[in-house]
């Protein structure tokens, strides 16, 4: 099924605007975006290139002149390698780099108690790289350091994670690795994961996968686990393994809070499925490629139609199709009075889903699910193909196709100050986000907002419930926001908040010049001027 050759023998990843055409600006119907994802359809020989513009072929995007990021791909390796239960992860860095290993300590705490493992602290260490180690190299630090971390921790093994500041200055995480594995006999595994490397965090993911793949999943696998099936996913509540009992699976979750074992052992399983295409869609790729495992070609479970299809999918590959067609009959049975009651309750309510891309497209298909309107949505990045070559991968497509276009569509980097054009141009009653620095802001515009701390609360048949019930609560609070926006101080001129294109400085670039000094600009606060943009 895959098309795509990931090369696990070179240490670094290609970025996904290289391999996949990701791009992270975008803004119109959801379904113009499908057809422009197409390479016919943006094609030179077919259309002259990308709007005319030249020869290429690359999917057109909108650059802004302000640019805003909540993490790197640094980041992410720190939240997902750095959430192994058994492995250590070497920021080789300054300290600053290493600033979000707290939040990421506390994300370890609430995925292990998700998934009933013991409680535990990351088991991250940090060079602290100071200004002299720029100047003559930090390269006897990092040995030290991975001293440290196995006298420290005793590790069944040791990451490197490249920084920007290591980068600049060139030093060689790869050779000392190599150099240092058999003193401390564990694997130790470079990762160049550099914050520069790409424009979109996405990136960190597979950086992160790749390492493990390399070093730690069992390349000459002695047995098979044919009740075994991978899950990648974040550090949500274990609910697949009730979805996936039926069919007598039990589940490898991949990557946070797992072990050394648990990841080894990756590919003796039967297959490999995810809750996001965007996640996991690199592991599902390699582990098929080089270790034989394949890989679940299915929509996302979410939603019924999604469910079902994902269900019967993995039910051909273990030959369980009997048991999953007598529990998908049985959970339909089993939600539809409550699902009957919700949808009552939703009649003429909207919301607006914000997340990143393949995870937008399965929270849209639940709230669809619910009879709740979908006019606008905003997705982190945009990813043209995936890993792989399943027909089902183009979750955007399937989104569309299954319950229709989504007018106002926007692809932007957690981009804060486009809230207010966001939400006076679409209609809405709530949002649904997944990172909460947007969800503050929209509460302080006025609107009601579920933050989804735990990714696997929509998956299956229960999270259409579970949604909706958390929805209710949500629309209760409705009154609050309204007056929260009323007597807020806004971050934000009068100007900007009048303008209606979240993208206006894209088009418009010229206006940063034309702006007053900062001491004249008149910020928004307290009702006279919120009311206008309700």
């Amino acid at each position: 099924m895959a098309s795509t050759n990931i090369n696990l023998n070179m240490t670094s990843v290609e970025n996904r605007e290289y391999r996949l055409g990701t791009i992270i600006g975008w803004d119109g119907k959801a379904s113009d975006l499908i057809k422009e994802s197409a390479y016919d359809e943006r094609s030179a020989k077919k259309h002259g290139g990308c709007a005319s513009k030249g020869a290429g072929c690359k999917l057109c995007e909108l650059h802004s002149p302000l640019n805003q990021e909540t993490m790197c791909s640094n980041a992410i390796v720190q939240c997902q390698v750095g959430n192994l239960t058994d492995c250590a992860l070497i920021d080789h860095s300054p300290i600053g780099c290493s600033g979000e290993n707290s939040k990421f300590n506390l994300s370890m705490h609430v995925g292990l108690k998700r998934r009933g493992k013991p409680l535990q602290n990351t088991l991250n260490i940090s060079t602290n790289l100071k200004e002299q180690d720029m100047v003559f190299g930090a390269s006897e630090k990092l040995r030290q350091t991975i001293r440290d971390a196995k006298e420290r921790f005793n590790p069944k093994a040791i990451f490197i994670g490249m920084a920007c500041a290591t980068a600049i200055i060139g030093e060689d995480i790869d050779s000392i690795a190599e150099e240092m594995e058999p003193e401390v006999g564990v694997p130790i595994i470079p990762l160049h994961c550099e914050g520069f490397r790409s424009k979109h965090w996405s990136t960190g993911f597979d950086i992160a996968f790749h390492g493990v793949l390399r070093q730690i999943v069992n390349r000459h696998p002695t047995k098979k686990q044919n009740d075994l099936l991978n899950i990648v996913a974040l550090w949500g509540t274990d609910y697949f393994s009730e979805m996936l009992a039926p069919l007598g699976l039990r589940v490898n979750y991949l990557l946070d809070t797992a072990s050394f074992d648990e990841i080894r052992q990756a590919s003796e399983a039967v297959a490999t499925a995810t809750f996001c295409d965007t996640l996991g869609g690199y592991m599902a790729t390699a582990l098929e490629e080089s270790f034989g495992v394949p890989q679940i070609d299915a929509p996302q479970p979410y939603g019924i139609k999604g469910t079902d299809e994902w269900l019967r999918a993995i039910a051909k590959v273990v030959g369980k199709e009997k048991e999953a067609e007598e529990y998908i009959e049985s959970e339909h049975k089993r939600i539809a009075p409550k699902l009957a009651e919700l949808r009552e309750f939703f009649k003429g309510k909207n919301g607006i889903v914000m997340t990143g891309s393949a995870y937008a497209h399965g929270l849209i298909s639940v709230l669809s699910e619910l009879g709740i309107g979908h006019d606008a949505a905003l997705v982190f990045h945009h990813d043209p193909i995936y890993d792989g070559a399943g027909k089902h991968q183009d979750t955007l497509k399937e989104l569309v196709e299954t319950y229709g276009d989504i007018p106002h569509y926007t692809v932007s980097k957690t981009r804060a100050f486009q809230l207010p054009q966001l939400l006076k141009r679409a209609k809405t009653d709530f949002l649904l986000i997944r990172h909460p620095g947007l969800a503050s802001v929209a509460g302080h515009l006025g609107f009601p907002t579920l933050t989804m701390g735990d990714e696997h609360i929509p998956v299956g048949y229960e999270g259409i419930l579970r949604i909706g019930e958390m929805l209710k609560g949500v629309l209760s609070r409705t009154k609050f926001n309204q007056v929260l926006k009323r007597n807020v101080k806004l971050p934000y001129s009068d100007w900007w908040l009048a303008q209606d294109d979240p993208f206006y400085l894209t088009h418009h670039p010229e206006a940063l010049n034309d702006l007053p000094e900062p001491r004249n600009l008149k910020f928004s606060k307290g009702k006279e001027s919120n009311s206008e943009n309700a």
